[in-house]
């Protein structure tokens, strides 16, 4: 979190916190705009990241991620039962996750619905209790002047590119994070219920900034 904190006024980029991260174990379910986002939800809640595994040899985005220990999903069938075992046991012992279930990045000024593969883990019978997911709105607001879209980073943009557009051009703009009430895992019958409900509250924070 002090990385991130460090990070994020590097960038002269203000950080606004709204609503309170979950204490417990389970997921912060966000919508997903950026490699900022990454750093964002550092500075929050410190949660380990899943990603699918190319991620891992992207350029500067494969060195934040192994930095601050993603665990990286391997699509292939062969690693399946191995990966939720180990996804399984992080949430058993506490820890907090954090996933963008929209599948890939925007332009910062909407939602893609949410696809609900990512959510089956929540409703394996022995995860046990005190688990939850908790949705977060994350927007960005660009200082007078820039684009709206100015922090988004999505399609074939560049990173190095991007990077470098931000750290001169970002002072003055805000990064706002808006943790809405966690999700009782009990209450959905399963993942696609979840999905809708957590895409819902995501999309109604965002529509309000």
């Amino acid at each position: 979190r002090l990385w991130a904190a460090q990070a994020l006024a590097i960038l002269g980029l203000r950080f606004v916190l709204r609503g309170t991260p979950m204490p417990g174990g389970g997921a912060f379910v966000a919508n997903h705009s950026s490699w900022l986002d990454i750093v964002a939800l550092q500075r929050a809640a410190a949660p380990f990241l899943v990603s699918k595994a190319e991620v891992r040899s992207w350029p500067g985005i494969g060195l934040i991620g192994r930095a601050i220990g993603t665990m990286f999903i391997d699509r292939r069938p062969a690693e399946a039962k191995r990966q939720e075992a180990a996804l399984l046991a992080r949430l058993r012992q506490g820890d907090r996750m954090a996933i963008f279930p929209e599948g890939t990045s925007t332009d910062g000024l909407r939602v893609l619905p949410f696809k609900s593969s990512l959510f089956g883990v929540f409703f394996v019978p022995d995860l046990g209790a005190g688990v939850a997911v908790q949705p977060v709105t994350i927007a960005y607001r660009p200082r007078t002047g820039l684009p709206a879209s100015f922090y988004g980073w999505w399609g074939e943009m560049d990173f190095a590119s991007h990077l470098k557009d931000v750290m001169a051009r970002s002072t003055g703009g805000t990064v706002e994070l808006t943790f809405h009430p966690p999700l009782d895992l009990a209450a959905f019958a399963d993942r696609k219920t979840l999905a809708q409900a957590a895409d819902a509250a995501v999309r109604a924070g965002f529509a309000g900034q």
